[in-house]
């Protein structure tokens, strides 16, 4: 007897020294016609997450020759984005709810999935477009983070092999993020630091990826 108390004392403290289980949120888009043609955004609620993409048709990689390819990546995810997320998936039943407009007219624009699953509830729903509009500024928010990771993509191809290129891109990501089209900026830090320190890249280029890495916008 005395030794069963032991052992069981013993798991419970084992137990209790446990981390508690991470909130986390999943967001997945779809449209075929897009490259990337689908990805997958894993958020944890310390801000850590993932990011993995499947590129969509040849035809979606643009006229600069550069096929699109998957990526695999760890991202960060910073408030206040952080935060929306996770205070929009408990205001909205951890999105147990029915969150695509029906009978709505809205053009495709792509199968968005958000998923919650933590300690205090999960669930998920998809939609096309909402009638909540803070479900489709989470969508918004979470894509943006996608477009910056791709951007990353695109600007390590073209360092590689189209440096004349990467004026016109890093302006366009600059607008991008003027607009809240691009966020979390920081994800593609070694990207940026490798063109800003590449004296074979055009000055003009560099000062862009600088503005960029120190949070400006500024195209001059």
């Amino acid at each position: 007897m005395l030794a069963a108390a032991v052992l069981a004392v013993a798991l419970s403290q084992t137990a209790s020294s446990q981390p508690a289980p991470s909130a986390q949120i999943r967001f997945s888009f779809e449209h075929a016609q897009l490259d990337p043609a689908s990805y997958t955004l894993v958020i944890n609620e310390d801000g850590t997450g993932h990011y993995r993409s499947t590129p969509g048709p040849v035809s979606s990689s643009g006229s600069d020759g550069f096929a699109a390819t998957p990526q695999d990546r760890g991202i960060v995810i910073r408030d206040p984005v952080l935060a929306f997320l996770f205070q929009t998936a408990r205001s909205h039943h951890f999105f147990a709810v029915e969150c695509e407009a029906p009978d709505n007219h809205v053009a495709f624009t792509g199968k968005k999935t958000v998923a919650y699953s933590g300690p205090d509830g999960r669930g998920e729903c998809t939609f096309n477009w909402s009638r909540d509009q803070q479900l489709n500024q989470l969508a918004d928010d979470l894509i943006a983070v996608a477009y910056t990771v791709h951007e990353g993509s695109r600007l390590a191809i073209e360092h590689l092999h189209s440096r004349l290129s990467l004026d016109s891109e890093l302006e366009e990501l600059q607008d991008a993020v003027k607009d809240h089209r691009a966020l979390e900026i920081e994800n593609i830090a070694p990207e940026l630091q490798a063109i800003a320190a590449d004296p074979a890249v055009m000055n003009r280029a560099r000062k862009r990826a600088l503005a960029l890495l120190n949070g400006g916008a500024s195209k001059h």
